[in-house]
Order: structure tokens, then C-alpha cells, then sequence
């Protein structure tokens, strides 16, 4: 069950109270000769998903087309057949663009239904990615609206997406998610809504695919799951609309980095394949090589060593091809010794330590941004530890927390916990130095 972003951003439009809105719709059942008893709770639950029985989902439309001097209809409220996630492919590229701006108006406004919804699973997590591979392909993407955008509209969408990166990796995603949504309301959804070709709106497609995949990373690292899974299909939407597959894959990358945090390691592994296998020559060799390291770590979990094995081979294979300038501006976080840190933590599920270990340093002795730093100091200070290096697991774990601070991400404190967990239950010399350090960082709210 998904939040009804369309009937929350209409209801704001129309100024009506959710139990403003119960009231009308009783009055206007009890002229149809229903008796009807809905309060603001009933509201609350509509907004969360649940559909209204009966002759309801007209009546509300009845509704708000009277408070707004418009006709309203289903899909509006998000109600209507299209509007269903397992039927997403039959609705129109408008239709969509409309769900996905109450989605961001809603995410600045910090409802409580959006930001808590889980993650779905089954057939409405699994049908974008089926969307995406499959046609029908978008033949026309050109819109007819008010403004008309330009080539400095794209450069400026373009520069917004490296902007909120660089932002997201020096603060984290819980600072840097309200600076993007809000980018994403007032100057993005405009654009979308404006006037533009068919080859411009690809590029602006493309543009805005970009910015909502950095929305969704910094949701996930906010521990917003579902939240974040509705932006990444959103921009694997954006994506197929751009005609871009290599953007495709990327987004895709990012749905199997957040299985495999959910843990489901079989979704990871078909994610990835799919990834590999729809965008074909069109995916670079950066993003091969971490799909690749991600499929590893996913069959290392499943206790998969054969496959998981190969798999690190053709992720070392792909990082030998990797070619700086020629890679998308997405693919910028693969970095020197990122793929070293995925395989390491392959190997280290796998049980071969010295492997891992190896592989561990490497990328600990590779230049890296410091959110990079972080994952790779904690790889390394687990390893040691398994490997009964107790004051080396210490002093790994001190630098770890040292490059952590100043910032606000929840996947970094789940690294800081994990280590200091793993530290204490060792109980070496030096641990207690370490923790307190960690408990210093953690103290601090986000």
C-alpha cells in the first residue's frame, strides 16, 4: 500500500481539512440517500493508501471539484486504475510527471505517510525495473506548456545534480535531502511542465532522472526506505523517457545497494543481471564493476562462493577498463579502491581473510572522499578484527570515527555502531578509547 501523494497535494490546492473533507463527503452521500459516518481518520487512512469503498472515490471528487471550479477525475486523486503501481506502463508520461511533483511536494511538507511508508516488495517493487527492460519505449516526449525551456535550463539542472552530490558526500544525506526536494518543487517541476521538444525533453528527462536518483540516496541514507525506493523508480521512469539506458542501469544499481541493506539478496542478484543485460554495450565499465561487486557480496550472503567469485572477477575485470573522462557524471563515485572495499566485503563473508584484508588496505591506501573513507576505514577495522589484530582494529576504528564527523547520515552511524559493537565484544586493549569516540559522534541528534 503507497501513499496517495495526488489526493494530498489536491486537497492542499482546495484548502479543505481532512475532516472538512469527511464532512463534505457525508453531506454529499446523504444527498445519494447514503449514510455515511467518515471522520479525519478515514481521511488519514485514503492518504496512506487505502482505497475508499463503494460509490466514495466519486463523491470526494464531487467534492473538490465544487470547492475548486473544476472537473476532477479519479486519476487526479489518485484513485483511478492508472494510478496503480502494478499498472504504472499504461499510464501517460503527463500522468506521471504529475505523481511525481505531489510526491516532492509532499516530501518538503514532511508528511508523516510519506516519510514513514515502507518499502514495497513482490510485484510493485519488482514491476518498474520489468517497465524499464520492456516496451513500449516513449516515441515523443515533447510537451506543450506555458514556458519554454532552455539549454541553460539543462546546464543548470546538470550543475544542481554535481552540486547536491558533492553536498550529499561531505554532509550527508539527512542535511542534504530538504536542500534537493526543495530544488526539485521550485525549479524542477516547472521545467517538466513547460514547453520543449522532443530532443530537449530528453536531455531534461535525463537531467531530472539525475537529480531525483541523488533525492532517493539521500532518502535511503535517511532511513526513509520507502521513500527512497519511490524516488529511485522515479527516476528509473525519467530514465526510460530520456531514452538513456546507461542512466537506467545506474538507477538500478542503486535499487540493489538498497536490497542488499533490506537483505534481500535474490532481488539484488536479478536487479543487477537486469541492469547488465537491458543496457548492454550502453552501460560503462564504472558501472559494470559495481554491479558486478554488489552481485558478489549478494551470492557471498546466499553462500554462493562459486558464483560469487566470478562474479569479483568480472568486477576486477570491468575496473580495468575504467577510463577517467569518459564515464557519466554518475558513475563519479567509483572511485580508485571503491571496487577493492565491495570485493573485501564479499571475501570477508566468504570467510578468507587474508583476501579480504588485502583488498581492504588497498582501498584504505587509495585517496577517497571522506564519506568513501569512512565505509573503507570500517571494512578494514571489521577484518582485523576477525583476524584477532585487536590494536590495529582500534586504531582503524579512531581514524573511522574522526573522518565521520561533521556528518548527518544514518547508513554512517549504522557503520559506527556495527564497529564499536564489534569492538566492545572483543574486549581488547584500547577499546574503551574507541567507543567512547564513537559514543561522542553518536550523541549528537541528526
Amino acid at each position: 500500500m503507497q501513499p496517495n501523494t495526488l489526493l494530498d497535494a489536491i486537497l492542499d490546492e482546495a484548502g479543505i481539512s481532512h475532516a472538512g473533507l469527511a464532512a463534505h463527503v457525508n453531506q454529499v452521500g446523504k444527498a445519494r440517500g447514503l449514510a455515511l459516518r467518515y471522520e479525519h481518520t478515514a481521511v488519514a487512512r485514503w492518504l496512506k493508501g487505502q482505497r475508499p469503498r463503494g460509490q466514495v472515490p466519486d463523491l470526494i471528487c464531487e467534492v473538490l471539484a465544487a470547492r475548486l471550479q473544476r472537473h476532477v477525475t479519479l486519476d487526479d486523486i489518485g484513485l483511478g486504475i492508472s494510478c496503480e503501481p502494478v499498472a504504472s506502463h499504461i499510464s501517460t508520461l503527463s500522468g506521471f510527471v504529475e505523481r511525481a511533483t505531489a510526491l516532492w511536494r509532499s516530501d518538503q511538507q514532511q508528511r508523516r505517510h510519506i516519510l514513514d511508508a515502507p518499502a514495497v516488495t513482490g510485484t510493485p517493487a519488482v514491476m518498474p525495473v520489468w517497465e524499464w527492460e520492456n516496451p513500449p519505449e516513449d516515441n515523443d516526449v515533447s510537451r506543450g506548456g506555458r514556458h519554454p525551456v532552455s539549454i541553460a535550463d539543462l546546464e543548470m539542472m546538470r550543475s544542481a545534480r554535481a552540486h547536491y552530490e558533492q553536498m550529499y558526500r561531505k554532509a550527508g544525506g539527512i542535511a542534504t535531502r530538504s536542500r534537493i526536494v526543495g530544488f526539485l518543487n521550485t525549479e524542477a517541476a516547472p521545467l517538466l511542465r513547460g514547453s520543449y521538444t522532443d530532443d530537449t525533453g530528453r536531455q531534461l528527462h535525463r537531467a531530472t532522472g539525475g537529480l531525483v536518483a541523488i533525492a532517493g540516496i539521500c532518502a535511503y541514507d535517511s532511513d526513509a526506505h520507502g521513500l527512497a525506493q519511490r524516488y529511485f523508480h522515479q527516476a528509473l521512469r525519467l530514465a526510460k523517457a530520456s531514452g538513456d539506458r546507461g542512466l537506467g542501469a545506474y538507477v538500478i544499481a542503486l535499487l540493489v545497494n538498497q536490497s542488499l541493506h533490506m537483505r534481500d539478496h535474490r532481488q539484488a542478484v536479478a536487479f543487477a543481471e537486469a541492469a547488465l543485460r537491458a543496457a548492454g554495450r550502453h552501460i560503462s565499465p564504472a558501472l559494470a564493476s559495481d554491479l558486478y561487486a554488489m552481485q558478489a557480496k549478494a551470492y557471498a550472503h546466499l553462500g554462493d562462493g562459486t558464483s560469487a567469485l566470478e562474479c569479483i572477477r568480472r568486477a576486477e575485470s570491468a575496473a580495468d577498463r575504467i577510463r577517467r573522462g569518459h564515464e557519466p557524471d554518475e558513475t563519479g563515485y567509483v572511485q580508485p579502491g571503491f571496487v577493492n572495499v565491495q570485493v573485501a566485503e564479499a571475501l570477508l563473508s566468504l570467510g578468507d581473510y587474508a583476501a579480504a584484508k588485502e583488498h581492504a588496505q588497498e582501498a584504505v591506501h587509495t585517496p577517497a572522499h571522506d564519506r568513501g573513507r569512512v565505509h573503507r576505514l570500517a571494512v578494514l577495522s571489521q577484518i582485523q578484527l576477525r583476524q584477532g589484530n585487536a590494536e590495529q582494529a582500534v586504531a582503524t576504528a579512531v581514524e573511522m570515527a574522526e573522518t565521520a564527523r561533521g556528518m548527518e547520515s544514518q547508513r554512517l552511524r549504522d557503520r559506527l555502531r556495527a564497529v564499536r559493537e564489534h569492538l566492545v565484544r572483543s574486549g581488547c586493549a584500547g577499546t574503551a578509547e574507541a567507543a567512547e569516540l564513537i559514543d561522542g559522534a553518536l550523541r549528537v541528534p541528526l
